[in-house]
């Protein structure tokens, strides 16, 4: 490259191929980095309309679990508890309790574990020297899920800490001989605030990522794993329809909630209880206090909501994706 004086510098011919060379790589980097964010921005929509549709679907039978995992004596199995929160609270502060804490933290979980799971999936590819993420296989998969549950805890933790306490806030009170009174979640995040400070929001973290992070290995990789084995021979895991979508969906939540259940109990009651011991502690406490099953209370209402409530979610998932890259792109 030559200079003449008080001109611009000009490009020899040998010169101009290197120059080209440097421009169509920094149009592919910008290319390559937009690319990232739309699929980022989808990623991050699509989980969060599939949040918003599996609290909708599941959130009575979830207020039920959290009533059987934290006063297990109160209630003699899943129909009883039912009828009596909905003949003691009715439908909306009753079994729909906790429901805009529940809104927010499965939005704001679901968004990122779905944004960051894309994420995950990308370095992993890169990091086992595959082309892209379609190449991935299912134990990939569940672990780009394990990874990306990481980050989706410190979002879940404060929203289901409120949704937990409001869910089981009629048992507290009366364990602690109140009169029953309403309370809604941003009054009782303010209480938890001002009793513990901030960072009483985050009480049962270690619990949460302890659940988190092995549930969602076998939350995705029983998810992608159903995918292609109901996928016909030549056919992709995308392409395998709505009904096969709900039923994989199905089968991934049942596998997360089978592994996880025990330490969803102890989160629970440290949470609704406010308990400072370690969870591990707390596990042996209830298993020698109350029995092995006392760490499955609360199981079968999981079980019944689980199926439904993670086929919406999936099927609300993949297709918002879809949709969204088709008007994208």
């Amino acid at each position: 490259m030559k200079r003449s004086p008080n001109k611009q510098p000009t490009i020899t011919r040998k010169e101009q191929p290197e120059v080209e060379k440097m421009a169509l790589e920094s149009i592919g980097f910008q290319t390559n980095k937009l690319q990232h964010l739309k699929t980022g921005f989808i990623d991050f929509t699509a989980g969060s309309l599939g949040g918003i549709a599996l609290v909708y679907v599941g959130q009575p039978l979830d207020t039920v679990k959290v009533k059987m995992q934290t006063f297990p004596s109160m209630y003699n199995g899943m129909v009883d508890c039912f009828t009596k929160t909905f003949k003691a609270d009715g439908l909306a502060r009753g079994l729909y309790a906790g429901t805009v804490p529940a809104i927010v933290a499965n939005v704001a979980e679901n968004s990122v574990l779905f944004a960051a799971y894309g994420g995950c999936q990308t370095a992993i590819a890169r990091l086992i020297g595959k082309p892209d993420i379609k190449s991935l296989n299912s134990f990939d998969n569940a672990c780009a899920g394990f990874c990306a549950a990481f980050f989706s805890s410190l979002t879940l933790c404060p929203t289901e800490l409120v949704k937990c306490r409001l869910q089981a806030m009629r048992e507290v009170q009366s364990q602690q001989g109140n009169v029953t009174r309403h309370i809604g979640p941003w009054t009782l995040t303010k209480s938890i605030i001002r009793e513990n400070g901030f960072l009483g929001l985050f009480r049962g973290l270690s619990s949460t990522i302890a659940r988190e992070m092995p549930g969602y290995f076998f939350f995705f990789g029983g998810y992608e794993l159903t995918r292609g084995f109901l996928a016909k021979p030549g056919q992709s895991r995308d392409e395998i329809g709505p009904l096969k979508t709900m039923a994989a969906g199905a089968v991934g939540g049942t596998v997360l909630w089978l592994v996880i259940f025990p330490a969803d109990v102890v989160k629970s009651r440290i949470q609704v209880q406010n308990l400072s011991e370690p969870a591990i502690g707390i596990m042996k406490q209830i298993a020698r206090n109350e029995g092995i099953s006392a760490l499955y209370n609360g199981l079968k209402p999981t079980l019944v909501r689980t199926v439904p409530a993670t086929a919406t979610l999936f099927v609300t998932y993949e297709y918002t994706k879809k949709m969204l890259h088709s008007a994208l792109d």
